[in-house]
């Protein structure tokens, strides 16, 4: 079994408790406001921003074994640089305002969640980055191009409003297939035990992301607490 597989076969539970989070579970089911997606693109503002230099910093702590890791980190600072602005213009084609959004503190599980991302590279093994890599590539893969048709029909909202779920959706298959070369040459068994054990942090770390969210009221005559 390849690198890959057993980090797929190994976080299975962890990915299921993610996909379980109420709030993506009333989107999958039709059950969204408009809050609740300015809300997450908001918080997805806070920790894509810092996708880019999270990227530099681990490629500056790599150890010269892992050149060719370096290599593959500059396509992907080029590959994801400025998608941040891509979430702003989102929010404003929601209604909302993106400079409010900026501006806003990021809620606690996503200061967090990007606090470990720097803290992994910094104090641990910087490899381990790649299990947050993991983490929201493949969740977004696997829900992002549904989640964003879903929540379009809903709400009405112009294609316009969509550009991040979109460009990081089903359509982003490429990303996957490169991630899966890429750790499936990681051949020392510390740099993949620091990359599964990273996973399992972020699948628990992005779910405490969706769970602060605010979900969308009930539907007439439906009881349900809500969060």
């Amino acid at each position: 079994m390849n690198f890959y597989d057993r980090l797929v076969l190994d976080t299975a539970v962890d990915r299921e408790n993610l996909m379980s989070c109420p709030i993506i579970v009333d989107c999958l089911e039709g059950r969204v406001g408009l809050a609740s997606y300015v809300a997450f693109l908001t918080e997805a503002y806070h920790h894509v921003r810092h996708t880019v230099p999270l990227l530099m910093a681990c490629g500056a702590r790599l150890p010269d074994r892992l050149d060719w890791l370096r290599s593959a980190i500059v396509e992907y600072i080029e590959e994801e640089h400025g998608h941040e602005r891509w979430i702003l213009n989102d929010i404003a084609a929601c209604g909302a305002d993106p400079g409010v959004a900026a501006a806003s503190r990021p809620a606690l599980p996503t200061e967090l969640m990007v606090s470990y991302a720097y803290d992994t590279i910094a104090r641990g093994n910087p490899v381990g980055f790649f299990g947050m890599v993991f983490v929201l590539e493949g969740t977004s893969v696997a829900i992002a191009t549904r989640a964003a048709t879903i929540i379009r029909s809903e709400l009405g909202l112009p294609a316009a409003a969509f550009s991040y779920l979109r460009s990081h959706g089903s359509v982003d298959q490429k990303h996957i297939g490169d991630y899966e070369r890429i750790v499936n040459r990681l051949d020392d068994e510390g740099d993949r035990s620091a990359v599964l054990h990273a996973a399992r942090a972020f699948f628990r770390l992005y779910g405490d992301v969706f769970r602060q969210l605010p979900r969308a009221l009930p539907a007439r005559g439906e009881i349900r607490e809500v969060a």
